[in-house]
């Protein structure tokens, strides 16, 4: 599906993959593999940001997906975020979708709220602010509606 497709039916908290196509290269094509990794993987939408102006320029639509994590020892130095605009060329996937009833743990409100968890229930939510840094956090969950608001003329987000 495309990049649009995923803005306008995938919940956040969604598993989505990328893909532009082409076959994996062999494990022993270092360079060729680690550049082909970048343009076929797999993340956690985190964020849609709608269309904005920046000055005399207009932005268009984008969506974030968190890749993964560097770090050790239980301390992340780094975060992977991959940032898709609507006209992206790539090929996506909605691998899964979050449950019924689970909480998304935003960490601030409006329009350029970032997901910095998703925990299975409002107590594991509650839970997991008490141990992270996040003041500004807004809690939502997710509900039978959005669940159902993925069907769009018949077609699901997947």
């Amino acid at each position: 599906m495309s990049a649009s497709l995923i803005y306008d039916l995938a919940p956040i908290g969604s598993i989505v993959a990328w893909s532009d196509g082409t076959p994996r290269p062999p494990e022993r094509f270092k360079k060729k593999l680690a550049a082909w990794k970048t343009r076929n993987s797999q993340g956690r939408l985190i964020r849609k940001e709608g269309e904005r102006s920046l000055g005399a320029n207009s932005l268009s639509p984008e969506f974030m997906l968190h890749e993964g994590d560097l770090g050790a020892n239980g301390v992340i130095a780094i975060r992977i975020h991959r940032t898709f605009s609507l006209d992206s060329t790539l090929t996506f996937k909605v691998i899964e979708r979050p449950a019924l009833g689970s909480v998304r743990v935003f960490d601030r409100a409006g329009s350029r709220a970032e997901l910095v968890h998703l925990a299975v229930d409002r107590r594991a939510a509650e839970e997991w602010l008490t141990g992270h840094g996040h003041p500004h956090a807004v809690l939502d969950e997710v509900t039978a509606d959005e669940i159902a608001a993925d069907h769009i003329e018949g077609r699901a987000a997947a």
